[in-house]
């Protein structure tokens, strides 16, 4: 499965560590500070263009770092927004077993931090672990609940990882998709902006049995409020002509389908317009 955090949100985890005010910082705080502001100018540079990036003087600097959070970590054994960061760059390098082992120490020396749980459930989760993946998703939502992204992450498990899930014998096929569901909804309550949240929870009304048809038609109609582009707007009149297909409210529908003219949309549309009764002849 794939990792499933923003590369923005990800650099919370740096930004959130609990240091002090600069002058009551103690020299193993002010090194870790210069560390994470390191690591930070170094991922984000690397984000920019990967194919501009000098890989021998990248690599030479991210080695120069690593081996700084290993002499600041071997001589501040109990430092857990120390374990945090290391953790997190390791995660980001793709050493995930290392990531891990480091990360799980974080979170042995301060249960508090969501996101040190968020970024294990992130790395268990892609090496093929998602049920032992949502016990740390739960816990960071738990700790922090108004967190969208946590949710999401969860609606998103749930339903990517469904057969595991089903397999593992804990989950009703009807009471893990519901669970999916109501993840991305309160996602897209927390965060009605973020259309990657709201969209996905709009999408999770077909995977219902039985499916709220009329809620999931408000919702698309938000969304259609809120478009951005002609694109945009078009492509929820689909998902609304899809749902009043599956009502049987085909005329209706067909009006719907008849407003969508997006040349990259025409595809789709003939595919529903393929499940509506022939008009009788004149």
């Amino acid at each position: 499965m794939k990792r499933i955090t923003t590369w923005i949100f990800a650099l919370a985890l740096l930004l959130a560590l609990p240091l002090r005010a600069a002058e009551d910082e103690t020299l193993p705080e002010r090194t870790l500070k210069k560390l994470v502001a390191q690591q930070q100018e170094l991922l984000a540079e690397a984000a920019k263009d990967h194919s501009k990036v000098n890989q021998d003087s990248f690599r030479t600097q991210i080695e120069s770092v690593c081996s700084g959070y290993e002499v600041l970590l071997r001589d501040n054994p109990n430092m857990a927004e120390g374990f945090a960061a290391y953790g997190y760059l390791l995660s980001k390098l793709g050493q995930d077993k290392e990531a891990i082992r480091i990360l799980l120490k974080a979170n042995e020396l301060d249960k508090d931090q969501p996101l040190v749980k968020n970024q294990i459930g992130n790395i268990l989760a892609e090496q093929g672990h998602p049920v032992d993946a949502l016990t740390y998703y739960l816990a960071a939502a738990k700790l922090a609940p108004k967190e969208p992204l946590y949710h999401y992450q969860i609606g998103t498990l749930l339903h990517e990882a469904r057969d595991d899930f089903l397999k593992a014998g804990e989950w009703k096929a009807e009471a893990l998709d519901k669970a999916s569901h109501d993840a991305f909804k309160q996602a897209a309550e927390l965060a009605p902006d973020r259309i990657e949240f709201t969209y996905r929870y709009g999408e999770s009304f077909y995977d219902l049995d039985p499916p709220d048809w009329d809620a999931a038609l408000k919702v698309w109609a938000a969304l259609e409020e809120k478009a951005q582009t002609s694109l945009e707007r078009e492509t929820m009149r689909l998902h609304a002509a899809n749902i009043l297909i599956k009502q049987g409210k085909t005329d209706h529908a067909r009006i719907v389908l008849s407003t969508v003219t997006e040349k990259a949309l025409q595809e789709q549309k003939q595919k529903l317009v393929a499940q509506l009764p022939a008009l009788p002849d004149k």
